[in-house]
Formats: structure tokens, sequence, C-alpha cells
């Protein structure tokens, strides 16, 4: 028997593959392949499979062809290429109309997700939409109640994009579904309901977070994915630039004191926070965080969840957390007056506290504590750094091209720039010329100056200009940074910085 050390993408026949039950790969470890010159062609691990190539190349009149892989490795590769079999929109092709009314009653946790492909209807249509999802890189996936129609969308890379107009017939079938997978009350369909999901998609651990809210015309689910696979990014993958990476660990060592990290939903800030507290982890320091929700698992780092339906919010999980003799403390975001109140005197105390808070740029941080009502003299005695962010889309590396700035561009641009990059669109970025995000950043230090302008009431605007002036770089610029280098295109660091830009 031929050994193999890989399976390659041109190897397999997906044609061919189909046609083979999910359920009887994975049972009999082997992976159908092509057919070749009267041969039937398939990678087996053990003596099991070499059984079940010769049994399926007598139904296709063929010779037995078995190749041996390592078992790790076929596992593997029966997972990802039968992942790649179908999309909701096919799935719901195959779904007759009869089969659309009808809706599984029970439910068993399989071990792949790939398991169910032959279920009923609607578990099948779910399972599809998460499959695609996962192959898609999205982060949510939207199903959506109108009043003649339903939509599904998902964000791919921070934009929405409609990938189904199921029928209106199942939408309280695909609604209950969720809502059974995510463990959350079936029956009740007047109150917002939260729960969560966890699948393993060929191959990979997801996580769901799954939020229903009652709608005119029914329920509306949003279902946010977390790839635990990928892991964590280390702040040297996020887009900083070197000279801002080295102040942002500076920071990060220093014994006492609050950091902010600042954006809109969406811009990455618990990955920032992730990334800082993976940093500076030792065995000597005692890291402990609460959440809402805890996303990742962090090895030696103690992480509560919110859970305000029996009182543990932010602001008194915060207090217990200052009696198991904390270095650092992590705070999933400032909410209200009683929070930043005790984030503050924790930081007054010798600790270090990260959290973050909803704000357009750093120093809009500073007159959000304001007005939650801290005192300015506290802000100013214990803020040490704000870092705002923002995340714009990637180029695409398969598509990008560069072509000659124009006059439009240079209104933002200095005048000695001539190249600027672009993505022209293919099949590895769904012809939208991105793939990938990455961040922007505004990092704003508080230095003797600026505590005493926060203690005078100085005005966002003024903070600002006085950083700028001592060499802050603004979200702005360095997005404008990344434009010039091809990382992203002046388009997409105007649509997140929300900077007019109709006449381009």
């Amino acid at each position: 028997m031929e050994l193999v050390e890989t399976i390659k993408d041109e190897d397999v026949d997906i044609s061919l593959m189909q046609e083979i039950p999910f359920l009887f790969s994975r049972n009999n470890l082997i992976l159908p392949l092509k057919k070749l010159g009267g041969y039937f062609v398939a990678a087996v691990a053990d003596d099991k499979g070499v059984f079940a190539v010769s049994e399926l190349a007598k139904k296709y009149d063929l010779k037995p062809r078995p190749l041996k892989v390592e078992r790790g490795i076929l596992v593997d590769a029966i997972s990802r290429f039968y992942g790649q079999i179908g999309t909701a929109v096919e799935v719901m092709d195959n779904i007759s109309g009869d089969d659309l009314s009808s809706v599984a009653t029970e439910f068993e946790k399989p071990k792949d997700l790939l398991e169910l492909i032959e279920d009923a209807p609607i578990i099948r249509l779910l399972n599809a939409l998460f499959q695609q999802a996962a192959k898609e890189r999205a982060s949510d996936i939207h199903i959506e109640p109108y009043e003649k129609e339903l939509e599904v969308r998902m964000r791919v890379d921070g934009i929405l994009h409609k990938v189904l107009s199921p029928p209106k017939i199942i939408q309280d079938a695909l609604i209950s579904r969720v809502k059974i997978m995510a463990s959350m009350d079936i029956a009740e369909k007047r109150l917002p309901q939260d729960g969560r999901i966890q699948l393993l998609i060929g191959g990979e651990n997801i996580d769901l977070r799954v939020s229903t809210i009652p709608t005119v015309f029914g329920e509306r689910a949003v279902l946010r994915l977390l790839h635990r696979k990928q892991g964590l990014i280390g702040l040297a993958e996020m887009g900083f630039d070197e000279n801002e990476r080295a102040s942002f660990e500076g920071l990060l060592a220093r014994t006492s004191g609050i950091i902010l990290v600042t954006g809109p939903t969406g811009s990455g800030k618990t990955t920032t926070l992730y990334a800082a507290l993976n940093r500076i982890y030792t065995e000597e320091k005692n890291i402990v965080t609460i959440e809402d929700p805890v996303e990742y698992q962090l090895k030696g780092i103690g992480q509560i969840h919110v859970n305000p339906k029996i009182g543990l919010s932010f602001a008194s999980g915060l207090r217990s957390i200052l009696r198991q003799d904390p270095d650092i403390i992590m705070v999933g975001e400032i909410r209200d007056y009683e929070t930043a109140e005790i984030a503050i005197q924790a930081s007054l105390t010798g600790h270090l506290v990260l959290s973050t808070l909803h704000t357009i740029d750093a120093s809009s941080a500073v007159i959000r504590l304001v007005d939650m009502g801290v005192e300015p003299f506290l802000v100013a005695s214990s803020l040490s750094a704000v870092l705002a962010q923002r995340l714009v889309r990637t180029l695409c590396p398969h598509c990008r091209e560069a072509y000659t700035a124009t006059g439009a561009d240079l209104v933002y641009l200095s005048a000695n720039v001539s190249t600027l990059y672009r993505g022209k669109g293919c099949p590895n970025c769904r012809e939208s010329g991105y793939l990938g995000r990455t961040g922007i950043y505004e990092l704003l230090i508080v230095d003797g100056d600026i505590r005493q302008m926060i203690s005078d009431r100085v005005s966002a605007q003024d903070i600002k200009n006085y950083a700028v002036e001592k060499g802050m770089k603004t979200l702005f610029a360095d997005g404008l940074n990344k434009v010039i280098r091809g990382i992203t295109t002046l388009q997409e660091v105007l649509r997140v910085t929300q900077k007019d830009y109709a006449d381009i």
C-alpha cells in the first residue's frame, strides 16, 4: 500500500466525495479522492479503511487503490474537505415545500456538526449557515424577519452581506432551532434573550453568542462567532507601528494606574486587552478579570463572567476582586460611576487596571469619565493612558494592484505620494478587494501637563491638540500611514474615522 504524507486540494474530487456520506467516511476513516485509470483511489488510516475502499470500488465497478495516510492528517482532511460541501443557498434549494413546515423536536449534540448533514431540513439549513459562516470567516450571522420575507446576512471583515432569503414560513422554526441549541426558552417570544452554542465545525471549535429580540414581525436573532482555533492575537500582529507598540508595552509594565482602550462596538477593544494580558502574564503576577462575556479562556488568569440576574455586576465583581490580592485587574467595560470609582480607587492603591470605554477618540475618554461623575482630580491622578482604535479592512494580497494617486486622493495625502493600492476583486475575497482586517490606533499618554489640563476641566479637543503637538499620531494619521504602505485604502480609513469622502 502506497504511503502519502499529505492530502492536497488537487488530490480530491469533490463531486465524488459528495456521493459518499460523511458519517461513512468518518466512521471508517476513509477519504474518497478520485476515479483514476480504472481505480477507485481513497486515503485510509488502517485495515478497516482498506476494506471500505474495496466495498466502494465494487459499487463503482472499479479496482481499489488505498493510499495510507497518518491518522491525524486523515481526520483533519475528512473534516476540512467535507466542510467545503454545500452552502446555505444549495441546502435551501434542496428543501421541498412540504419539508419547510416541518421542524425537528429533538436535538442531540453531535461530535461534529457535519454529522447532522442528512437530518431534518431546518437543522440542515441552520448547519449549512454555520458551516458557510465559518468558511467565510464571518463574525456574525443575522436572522432578520420582515413583513413578507426573512433575510439572513453575515458580517465579514466588518461589512454585512446578504446570503439568503428563506421563505417566511420557516421563520419560527429557524429561530426556535437556534434557541433550542442555545438552551433558551422557546416559549418566551416577548422578551429579549441571550444564550450560547458550542460547535465543532470541520474540526474547529467555535462558540456562538446568541441574542434574540422581539420585533413587530417576529423574533430577530444575531449570532456572534468566536473562533477558538485562531487563538489570541499578539500585540505584534495587531497593526501597531514599532514606536506605538513599544510605548504601549512600556505602559503595561507599570504597577499601577488605569489604561483604557476606547472605540465603538466591534472595534477590537477586547482583543487588544487579551493581547495585553497575554503579554504581561507571568507566574509571579495575580491577574483577575471581570467580563461580559468571557470570550477566551486565558491560562493562569482568573476570569469572572458578569451575571446581572444574580446581582453580579461589574461594580460588585470588582469589589470582590480587590479582596483577592490582585496585581492586575481587567474590567470588561466601565459603564457607570460606581464601576469607574472602584476602578480608580484600585489604581490609586497599587493595582494596574485595564478597561474599555465607548468614545470616538482617546481624549474624549477623559470627558466621559468626568461626565459619569468622577472628580477631575481623581481622573488626572489615576489615568495613565488611553488607546483609541478602529479596525480597517486590509487589501486582498491575491488581487492587490498599484495605481496612480488621483487629485481626490491628494486632498488627504501629501503631494509627494504618487502610488497607492487597491483591490481588483477575486474569488479569494468575494470580489470585494479586501481580505482580513488590521487596527489603526491613537495612543494618548497622560503626562504632567495633561493631568493639569484634566484638573482644569479643559475640553477634549484642547487635550487632543496638545497631544498632537507633542507627537501623538491620530487615528486618521495612522490610517493614512497604512494607506501609503499599501495595507488598506483611503476609502476604508475614511469610512471608519467618520470623515466625509463623498467626492472620492
